[in-house]
């Protein structure tokens, strides 16, 4: 029971749930094991001890987290799964076999997911006043830039570094293309090139911790999300460096 739990635990936080959802389902399948969980949280590995409701047993055991790679399909599945679970009344064995599926649930197509993101970046240049030659480069640079993350990502590469190559060749590719257009102001094809590696997530959650009164992991993913927002800033310093522009 034990290990299922901490599986769960994993897949949530590695997908990018909050402190607050992650705890509200596993006592839900808890309950359903007729077991009392008690669950400590950190941002690289899990703690958590059971005690049997029947016989009085205790367990703890530790599981270290895999890299987090926010997936909101996983977060839906798993919290639709303990909502029927609590109504249905499952055992374990049906709690089980339910999360082995979620956990084979794959992710969008790759290029699907590139396409889309590039999409959304240079659509929103264009909000921002871009027009439609920045429009272009936004599109290529963003997605070079997260094809670069993505490489990284799947060498187990550094998370923040992942994230400084991703912006500077997303950053550098497209001012490359707007040098051949001295007549574009590039600031707002530069902030928008990068916006895709944003830490929204880790701040996100980390103000829902806070607010909820888990201190201590709120401000874990607020350094975590930081140290992301570090690396997208020194990735356009280099790049407003090499190519002498003085501020966006």
């Amino acid at each position: 029971m034990a290990e299922l739990l901490l599986k769960i635990s994993s897949m949530l936080m590695t997908s990018g749930a909050n402190t607050n959802r992650i705890l509200m389902i596993i006592n839900k399948f808890a309950a359903l094991m007729k077991v009392d969980a008690q669950v400590f949280i950190n941002h690289k590995a899990f703690i958590i001890s059971l005690k049997d409701m029947e016989t009085g047993g205790m367990t703890t055991l530790v599981k270290r987290l895999p890299p987090h790679i926010v997936n909101f399909n996983t977060i839906s599945a798993l919290s639709k799964a303990s909502k029927k679970a609590e109504n249905d009344g499952w055992d374990y064995e049906k709690i089980k076999q339910k999360i082995t599926k979620i956990e084979k649930l794959s992710f969008h197509s790759r290029w699907l997911t590139l396409f889309s993101v590039s999409i959304a970046g240079a659509g929103l240049c264009i909000v921002f006043g871009g027009d439609y030659i920045s429009f272009g480069a936004v599109f290529i640079g963003t997605f070079l830039g997260l094809f670069t993350r993505q490489f990284f990502h799947k060498k187990n590469f550094n998370a923040y570094l992942a994230t400084f190559f991703g912006a500077l060749v997303s950053s550098f590719i497209t001012i490359c293309i707007l040098s051949f257009f001295p007549k574009v102001n590039p600031d707002i094809a530069l902030a928008t090139s990068v916006l895709f590696s944003v830490p929204g997530v880790p701040l996100l959650n980390a103000f829902t911790d806070f607010m909820d009164g888990y201190f201590i992991t709120g401000l874990v993913r607020f350094i975590h999300g930081l140290l992301f927002v570090i690396s997208i800033a020194a990735a356009l310093f280099v790049v407003m460096y090499l190519f002498k522009i003085q501020s966006i």
